[in-house]
């Protein structure tokens, strides 16, 4: 197959999850003979770098290469994305692909208007809520407007993809028809995150130490906050942990001030790290905590739709993840079989998950060497993009259903 993937509100490579998603996804389709293109904002340095607009070629890529295409949404914005329909319309023109996946996003479409034009069948990869949560400001903006242009607009993207993919159906409308939803979970590049993994380490490690990482973005719904109220009562009790923080976004100043207010010395910022440095900075720590806060994040009443990128990496380095006790986490982490859960709703039980864990030798071993296997087995993009691939091919041999 001939694939355009478009996500030309992500930049490529970078440090955000939704990069190392799109880098991953393409990756993996290429892997498995498929001719793949990507229109994203180029990061610097770009990985491959070609544009079919520049020249009357359509590729001169192996099987195995991806084709970047630097079609950036204009500004930067997300909510530009549809200004940049005529771009993709003449890529896809030019490039003739059969299958055209889109990243979805409310003000997008412009994946899906450019495979109309070139005849080719249409993918939806939708990481976040169609629909809207209660009490959603856009919702009531929406209804202002009467006819509700923003809902419907994403309603019709879902109409014209011929397939969906999600974690969550409940993310979707309701009159979704079950046939075209693949529902699956994100992964890791478990050839790439490994217990073994070598090379520069962010961080110094003393004789004695414990580390605890977080990889992600600082924001209020990643619990970044919790982790340091943990880390200043296990520092009180005079314990082994201690954190290292890999990241940027908008907490992180506040964050920072408070640790050296308090004067936590066993709490170390990292700053971001490119995607490369990631596999040695896990393989160098002894458990990755992840400790959601889901009340933080509105559209999260819809439940815990994410595929956390994070955990999948820590389990593919072979450390236990210590995660709040919500029903997805459960099922990644096999009832703790591969973590440890904790009542995020009380007061110090991710003190005493760590605190427990830190003193079992023996148990984060064995956690971690279960997570390792769980994330071959199960939440590899290497098993992502066979499943996505079969999907795919399931779907353009069946008729085209015309879209609404």
């Amino acid at each position: 197959m001939r694939i355009l993937y478009a996500a030309i509100d992500q930049v490529v490579p970078g440090t955000l999850g939704g990069s190392t998603h799109v880098q991953a996804v393409a990756e993996g389709l290429a892997a498995l003979g498929h001719e793949v293109h990507v229109a994203v904002r180029a990061g610097l340095p770009a990985p491959v770098q070609r544009s079919a607009l520049n020249s009357a070629e359509t590729s001169d890529a192996k099987p195995a290469d991806v084709a970047y295409h630097d079609v950036g949404a204009p500004l930067g914005s997300p909510n530009l994305r549809l200004l940049r329909r005529g771009r993709l319309r003449a890529l896809a023109a030019v490039l003739r692909p059969d299958v055209v996946i889109e990243r979805y996003h409310n003000f997008g479409g412009e994946g899906l208007l450019a495979a109309r034009t070139a005849g080719a069948r249409t993918v939806l990869e939708v990481n976040a809520p169609v629909v809207d949560y209660p009490g959603s400001p856009k919702r009531t903006v929406d209804r202002l407007l009467l006819v509700e242009p923003m809902r419907r607009w994403r309603e019709w993207q879902c109409r014209a993809a011929d397939l969906i993919v999600t974690t969550d159906r409940a993310i979707l409308p309701r009159d979704t028809p079950a046939g075209k939803v693949l529902e699956t979970d994100w992964g890791a590049d478990t050839t790439r995150f490994h217990p073994g993994a070598t090379g520069p380490v962010p961080f110094a490690r003393q004789p004695g130490d414990l580390i605890a990482v977080f990889a992600g973005a600082f924001r209020a719904w990643h619990g970044v906050g919790r982790l340091i109220d943990a880390l200043a009562a296990l520092e009180r009790r005079g314990s082994a942990w201690r954190a290292v923080l890999i990241g940027d976004g908008p907490e992180r100043p506040a964050l920072e001030a408070r640790v050296a207010a308090e004067r936590l010395t066993r709490v170390a910022f990292t700053g971001s790290l490119p995607y490369d440095a990631m596999p040695a900075a896990l393989a160098a720590a002894d458990a990755g905590v992840a400790p959601f806060d889901p009340a933080a994040h509105a559209p999260l009443q819809h439940g815990f739709y994410w595929s956390p990128l994070k955990v999948f990496e820590y389990m593919a380095s072979g450390l236990p993840s210590v995660a709040p006790t919500l029903p997805r986490l459960r099922a990644i982490l096999a009832d703790g079989e591969a973590g440890v859960l904790y009542d995020g709703s009380a007061p110090g039980a991710l003190v005493d998950a760590l605190d427990a864990l830190g003193g079992d030798t023996d148990r984060r071993r064995r956690l971690g060497a279960a997570a390792r296997a769980r994330a071959e087995q199960h939440y590899s993009w290497a098993a992502h993009c066979r499943a996505l691939a079969a999907t795919i091919e399931a779907m353009r041999a069946a008729p085209r259903v015309p879209a609404g």
